[in-house]
């Protein structure tokens, strides 16, 4: 006869590969049920878009197979509820987790990245919203075709929220919206920080599992003034591989890593990584250097990310406002779905390193 405690015992020998731990420790196993030979359980995950989900799932049948009973029939549902690493605050407090993606100059797709990040995440089955917090060049109302549409308003004279646009299941929120899409916005920074704060706050994001935010290009007034109000989880550092690119990118780590700042950096994505011609699909040509973000990351001590090739069609699809990511199965697909993996997976890193309270084991 099978005992819940001796399928207990035996998943303390599955290891979770990044938080180091097993899965009972960190209370992952929940709805665990013994019926003969009938084992099952739920793996609770950390992120929907764990990479190890398969690996962790195999190694839970073969230790209850090894250790308990090699004719057990063992039924394995993996699942997920996202750590958190802190209260998002007053001004957010359904959201767990923040996430920026900023960049040390302009002109590397940034934005790109965010938008990619944000749709590949809510394909994996978590619940985001994105905030275009580039005042002076407002862009995702464009990569995610609603430059026509406006907020709605709702509640009492005196208390009103503004709810999100949705767009492919993407809460979203942007200056854009309020702004005609030839008109220059002409702010100082102090205005343009206000402006953003309370374009957070007055949002009514409902339960979000991460919210990204498309800082603006550099280093200057908004983003201090972002980390000041509202704690970000960890941000991503766009570049590409030319050695002003780089350059730029190591003074953005450089600031957040700052102790007044002191934001995790979650790694970096190297965008216009190389190019490959359609008609030679194996080829791969470095037009801009070769493994400049990779070394940058290694001599920074943080994670590379994501190399994401140059294709016309990433373009062509942000200016069509469908994300390069629903173009499944296709190389710049596959590339930003594995950068928002590995995203998640650094997150979740960070999230458990700051003692994140996890769900009971049952």
């Amino acid at each position: 006869m099978i005992t819940k405690e001796q399928v207990l015992e035996a998943l303390k020998n599955v290891e979770d590969p990044d938080l180091k731990k097993d899965l009972v420790t960190l209370g992952m196993i929940q709805d665990l049920e013994v019926e003969g030979k009938n084992v099952s359980f739920t793996v609770m995950l950390t992120t929907p878009a764990c990479p190890m989900k398969e690996m962790i799932h195999k190694a839970c049948v073969n230790a209850v197979l090894f250790y308990v009973d090699e004719s057990a029939n063992v039924n394995v549902k993996m699942s997920s509820n996202v750590s958190a690493r802190k209260s998002s605050g007053p001004l957010l407090p359904s959201v767990k987790n923040i996430i920026g993606v900023a960049s040390g100059k302009g002109g590397v797709g940034k934005s790109t990245v965010a938008s990619n990040l944000a749709l590949a995440l809510e394909r994996m089955g978590a619940k985001v919203g994105l905030v275009d917090a580039d005042i002076y060049g407002p862009s995702q109302t464009i990569m995610f075709d609603v430059v026509h549409e406006k907020p709605m308003i709702k509640g009492a004279e005196g208390n009103n929220k503004i709810i999100p646009v949705e767009s492919y299941g993407i809460k979203l929120m942007s200056i854009g919206f309020f702004a005609d899409t030839s008109q220059a916005i002409v702010w100082r920074g102090p205005m343009a920080s206000k402006a953003l704060i309370q374009m957070l706050s007055d949002t009514e994001w409902g339960d979000l599992d991460y919210l990204i935010i498309d800082l603006p290009p550099g280093t200057g007034d908004i983003h201090l003034s972002l980390v000041d109000a509202i704690p970000l989880n960890g941000v991503v550092i766009v570049s590409t591989p030319q050695l002003v690119a780089l350059a730029d990118a190591k003074k953005g780590v450089a600031m957040f890593q700052m102790p007044a700042i002191n934001v995790p950096v979650l790694g970096i994505v190297e965008n216009m990584s190389y190019f490959t011609p359609p008609e030679l699909p194996n080829n791969k040509y470095y037009i801009f250097g070769k493994d400049g973000a990779k070394n940058l990351a290694a001599e920074l001590g943080v994670p590379l990310l994501g190399e994401i090739p140059l294709v016309q069609s990433i373009c062509e699809a942000g200016d069509a406002g469908r994300p390069a990511v629903m173009q499944e199965n296709t190389p710049q697909a596959i590339a930003f779905m594995e950068m928002a993996r590995k995203t998640a997976q650094q997150l979740s890193i960070q999230n458990a390193k700051t003692h994140v309270a996890q769900p009971a084991a049952v």
